[in-house]
């Protein structure tokens, strides 16, 4: 294993439980409001649509985490392959380039004499 990788990965994987846990709060946070709208609710009733409504957020949340992340990995594919073909052009002109510059100056040379 490499240090420098596996300390990424333990970085992004603290990121990503901060961010999340900072998502649950914020559902907590916004169903308490909601609930506060509702004051016929009883106590039991209040914990109830707290956590139904939190609950709900955050199956939302995960969805859209989800498409996103289903969604970077189709872009990352697409790049990398973008990458690879214009890093094969880019060799391929500066091939041709090359060998048109040495036939250029072989001319040249056997004109000269």
């Amino acid at each position: 294993m490499e240090p420098d990788k596996d300390t990424a990965r333990g970085l992004a994987q603290f990121e990503g439980y901060l961010l999340w846990s900072a998502e649950v709060e914020d559902a907590r946070r916004q169903a308490a409001r909601f609930a506060e709208q509702l004051p016929w609710l009883t106590t039991a009733q209040r914990a109830d649509v707290e956590r139904l409504y939190a609950a709900d957020r955050l199956a939302a949340a995960r969805a859209m985490l989800v498409r996103v992340t289903e969604r970077a990995a189709e872009l990352r594919g697409e790049y990398t392959e973008r990458y690879r073909l214009l890093r094969t052009r880019c060799v391929a002109a500066a091939v041709v380039s090359a060998a048109a510059v040495s036939g250029g100056c072989a001319a040249l040379t056997l004109l000269a004499r």
